[in-house]
């Protein structure tokens, strides 16, 4: 495993997923200043989100073809850009505007950066692509706190503070581009002493409907914890913004762990012991009452989320061994952005039945993500090497 690119690509993550950890914390602003219901905040993630889900896999399927490094800093500034014009915008179209072109730069550089975190990895994988993936959970747990410190000081003009970091590391990630695509050309050189299985359709499509799943509830919380927080427990909206990063950095130790374990003791087992654990921890969040216990449970909850998300991501570019561009489009991209998309459908809920009605949707999930993944067979890849 080469730490040095993996961790590059991992800081990259970081900033480029920093832009989405910050939208959930800038809607209760948002909401305050431009006077939105749940219904439209829950819009600005959707613009966000379709887009990625459209344009995502076809970034991917071109770096199946030909490779194009240049994507990820391009798609990391623009990121950074989209949602840093937001607080200087007065329509909330102009609004989901700027969103949706931050969706864009999302998409462009995950499906190139996740392909190359995969050939860098050598044999360990799963600890590799969980590495590169913390950096995006290490965003989305700095996000809220970069965002709420920046407006409550600067007001909703603080935004520009996101665009910062990453003007500075999409600087940075470009100028080592030349030194990537050596280390890339020489992965590939021992990968093709070996021909690849042939790419595995009908497994991919259960697990991606397993990793939509996981979406929905990862946006679901990622979206409408602050929320709950101020409505629920009547916290302020600077209170409301931590509790994101208490989730995702037990995210983050979840996603290191869940790599170690997955190239220890097998993909499917520790996709499946994740979804076990959060199911009961999702109904015991939603029957407590009380603020200290709930905020204790985020950290379970964000632990068993994100301790299945690099094993999917690496189980999907297994089953698509000649495709990984493609997969990692999919896993990192349109499944993961359907979340994103049924953000509107649970905002349309909260506004009319209430916004626990929205967690106890959410709740339901882990049982089918862990049902369908009972049904994801061994890689043939993995099986050929045993």
């Amino acid at each position: 495993m080469k730490h040095r690119f993996i961790g590059l690509l991992s800081a990259a993550h970081l900033c480029t997923d920093l832009n989405q950890g910050a939208l959930p914390a800038i809607l209760p602003f948002l909401m305050s200043s431009h006077s939105l219901n749940y219904a439209q905040a829950a819009g600005l993630v959707f613009a966000a989100s379709f887009v990625s889900s459209i344009i995502q896999p076809l970034f991917g399927y071109f770096a199946d073809k030909i490779s194009k490094p240049w994507l990820m800093p391009g798609g990391l500034f623009l990121a950074g850009a989209g949602l840093a014009c937001i607080g200087f915008l007065s329509s909330y179209w102009a609004v989901f505007f700027a969103v949706a072109v931050s969706g864009i730069g999302i998409a462009a550089f995950h499906p190139e950066a996740a392909r190359i975190a995969n050939q860098v990895s050598g044999e360990k994988k799963g600890t590799g692509v969980s590495i590169f993936s913390v950096g995006g959970n290490g965003g989305f747990a700095l996000g809220p706190v970069i965002a709420t410190a920046a407006l409550l000081v600067w007001g909703i003009k603080g935004t520009f503070v996101l665009l910062i970091p990453c003007v500075l590391m999409s600087v940075y990630l470009f100028a080592q581009i030349p030194r990537l695509q050596v280390e890339q050309a020489v992965a590939q050189v021992k990968t093709s002493t070996s021909p690849a299985p042939a790419n595995q359709w009908i497994p991919f499509y259960k697990l991606t409907f397993v990793v939509f799943c996981r979406s929905i509830i990862f946006y679901g919380l990622n979206t409408f914890l602050p929320l709950y927080w101020i409505g629920f427990f009547h916290q302020s909206a600077a209170v409301s913004g931590t509790v994101l990063t208490i989730l995702f950095s037990a995210g983050v130790v979840g996603t290191l762990l869940g790599g170690r374990m997955a190239d220890k003791f097998g993909y499917h087992k520790v996709i499946q012991f994740g979804f076990v654990l959060l199911w009961p921890l999702l109904l015991f969040f939603l029957a407590t009452e009380n603020l200290m216990l709930a905020t204790f449970l985020l950290v379970p909850i964000g632990f068993a989320l994100f301790a299945s998300a690099s094993p999917l991501v690496v189980l999907g570019q297994k089953y698509l061994p000649n495709r990984m561009g493609f997969a990692s489009g999919i896993t990192l991209g349109l499944a993961v952005s359907v979340g994103g998309i049924a953000t509107p459908l649970l905002g349309w809920l909260a506004d009319h039945y209430g916004l626990r009605s929205a967690f106890y949707l959410l709740a339901a999930l882990p049982l089918l993500a862990l049902l369908q993944s009972f049904a994801l067979p061994v890689p043939e890849l993995d099986r050929d090497r045993a």
